[in-house]
């Protein structure tokens, strides 16, 4: 039997008026694989992880979850129709997201944070997200810090509560967009080390980043984007030690010591 992928993306294009910001990109994410995705500013990386979880809307292709497209649903009689938002969103459920920027809201503890979604989105009781918060905040080694704001919190540890946040929802697949480019080496280097802790327990993640040894290390897959399409992807030992394209080379030649 033929496995599913946990997320296929299909000839996905985005345009923002006359800008193509992607153009026809393809491609699979298996259970417990890590995807990383490199390549310059502006070449369509984190357009793409948008498009993924619907917070933009693709112009033309598809993203499904688990089989399940995500923009269309097929009814009964064999038509496909676009899906509604509400359907959209409980897909979206199913994807974690973490940001450049840590979208905590101020006003609540760190554990408030982490529990207020599995308890207004997923129904769950306080009781239950409390304890499924004090578990994803000790994955991400805060578990001393529940009861802290997040003024009160370096720009690592915020981040790695964001992390707990969209672990509580247990998602399928974990998606980041550059966790780390707001944060000095210090920091980055924990918010990696969590990352690398996922990865290692199986979880699903697409990543963009600029962490070049992050994407050597941790990833069974890279793949590098230019001008809105996947220029080359292979496995890490291959873009880094005998990229085929010379764009890449170029641009990995600017990591290397």
């Amino acid at each position: 039997m033929v496995e599913v992928p946990a997320i296929r993306v299909v000839e996905l294009r985005k345009s923002f008026g006359t800008l193509d910001v992607l153009r026809g990109v393809s491609f699979d994410v298996h259970r417990g694989n890590v995807v990383s995705m490199i390549g310059a500013s502006g070449s369509g990386k984190s357009t793409l992880l948008r498009c993924i979880n619907r917070l933009e809307t693709p112009s033309a292709g598809e993203v499904y979850i688990d089989g399940e497209p995500m923009g269309a649903r097929v009814g009964a009689n064999g038509q496909s129709s676009a899906r509604p938002l509400v359907e959209i969103n409980r897909m979206r459920r199913d994807l974690g997201m973490v940001f450049q920027q840590f979208n905590l809201w101020p006003h609540m503890t760190v554990l408030g944070n982490v529990i207020e979604a599995p308890i207004r989105v997923r129904g769950m009781s306080r009781k239950d997200a409390r304890a499924l918060g004090e578990e994803c905040l000790a994955q991400v080694h805060l578990s001393e810090k529940s009861s802290e704001y997040p003024a009160r919190l370096s720009g690592g540890q915020q981040q790695r509560v964001a992390i707990a946040r969209a672990l509580a929802m247990r998602p399928k697949a974990m998606l980041f967009d550059e966790p780390t480019s707001s944060l000095d080496p210090e920091l980055t280097d924990e918010v990696l080390s969590v990352m690398r802790e996922l990865a290692g327990r199986g979880m699903t993640m697409i990543v963009v980043t600029h962490e070049m040894g992050f994407a050597r290390d941790a990833s069974d897959r890279v793949m590098f984007l230019h001008n809105g399409q996947i220029e080359e992807e292979g496995p890490p030992e291959q873009i880094f030690g005998a990229p085929r394209s010379e764009r890449c080379r170029q641009f990995l030649s600017k990591y290397r010591q």
